[in-house]
């Protein structure tokens, strides 16, 4: 029997709505603990360097006051591997990042950075925190995300969500590369109601986290109600025969 799939929660375009017009309201702390209440797993935050949705006081307070893991993505400097050790979240997935960009817009270049992703990877294992790398669903990044000691993959499924030819094929591959590097591997980026299901489907895949899309159906549906229909999903793709 293929194993309960775990549903990650984003809050920061909570926080993005909060800062269009300064204050508190809407407050991201209040929709993590909604979305947990509703049926998510775990709460993942991206505390960008230029702090564009989440702060650092927004990371404090999930931190202290939802009782759920805690997955904070952040880029790999040094500053945000300090935060993360004096912080302690239950995991720290590290994120390619760009200024300019809108979004993070592909997988960590882990086979080109490893001299420098090695010392800052065994420094937040050092300090309890499980590690998470987000790649493409390429051979050469798993293979690499596993030599310099991370312990999870997230498998980047932009590409996947934007309907682009054989992507559902290479994270079938991808995942199951990486459990068998003994990699814990999740899934997300671009992820809907509407194409969920093959994804959550494979059965290496123990984690989804997914944000923009929940957050923005909330508007229409309210928060708990979305939260409650994706799982339902992810239940029902999990379920059915093997494709």
């Amino acid at each position: 029997m293929i194993q309960r799939q775990r549903l990650g929660v984003n809050i920061d375009h909570v926080a993005t709505i909060r800062n269009a017009r300064g204050g508190t309201h809407p407050d991201p702390v209040e929709a993590a603990l909604l979305a947990v209440k509703a049926g998510a797993d775990g709460i993942t935050a991206h505390l960008r360097e230029d702090r564009r949705h989440i702060r650092d006081e927004d990371l404090n307070r999930l931190r202290t006051t939802v009782r759920a893991p805690l997955n904070m993505e952040m880029a790999a400097t040094q500053e945000m591997v300090a935060l993360a050790c004096k912080l302690k979240p239950h995991a720290s997935c590290i994120v390619p990042e760009r200024r300019e960009e809108v979004t993070t817009e592909g997988g960590l270049d882990v086979a080109g950075q490893t001299a420098g992703l090695v010392p800052m990877i065994r420094k937040l294992r050092e300090n309890g925190i499980r590690v998470s790398l987000f790649v493409d669903p390429d051979p050469e990044q798993i293979a690499a995300s596993a030599a310099v000691g991370a312990v999870v993959v997230e498998l980047h499924t932009g590409a996947y969500a934007h309907g682009r030819d054989g992507e559902l094929a290479r994270l079938k591959v991808a995942a199951s590369q990486a459990a068998g590097l003994g990699l814990e591997v999740h899934a997300g980026h671009g992820l809907s109601f509407g194409n969920v299901a093959p994804v959550a489907a494979i059965p290496e895949i123990v984690e989804l986290n997914i944000g923009h899309f929940l957050i923005g159906q909330a508007i229409f549906d309210g928060l708990p109600a979305v939260v409650q229909e994706m799982r339902r999903l992810m239940d029902a793709a999990r379920a059915a025969p093997a494709a």
